[in-house]
């Protein structure tokens, strides 16, 4: 609980793996990507709606250059639009870790994600033209 910008009191309930024996604790991490992925679409959307997204804050057809300027140049531009429907071509983070050595129980940074996206020269399609699940949205 926070009481005037402070922590005051923090707990963990139930059981992180139960295999292991291992409890949740306030320092427990949890991979969530797959379930907030279609509130921060939400989000945008409602954002949108409100007519904040046309006060030059953020854009469903904003070009990820905006938000990632490290972003490799490819064919054609990728807008926030086409990560949300998964139709960027933007390779997943996920498979990439896999191909490097890395478990799917094994812990990395955002600032490790996005370097190991940020080194694809390539898409998987051309942005728009298919449709293929991506975490890295």
């Amino acid at each position: 609980m926070i009481q005037d910008g402070e922590l005051v009191y923090a707990r963990g309930y139930g059981m992180a793996d139960l295999e292991h024996g291992i409890p949740i604790t306030p320092r427990s991490v949890f991979r969530i990507g797959s379930t907030s992925k279609q509130f921060t679409a939400l989000c945008i959307l409602l954002l949108e709606e409100e007519g904040k997204l046309s006060q030059g804050k953020l854009s469903r057809d904003d070009d990820i250059h905006t938000f990632f300027p490290e972003m490799p140049e490819y064919p054609a531009p990728v807008t926030v639009r086409q990560l949300i429907h998964h139709t960027s071509g933007v390779r997943d983070y996920l498979t990439l870790m896999s191909l490097g050595g890395k478990r799917g129980d094994d812990f990395y940074t955002d600032e490790e994600v996005v370097a190991m996206i940020v080194r694809q020269q390539e898409l998987n399609f051309f942005p728009g033209e298919q449709h293929l699940y991506s975490n890295s949205g």
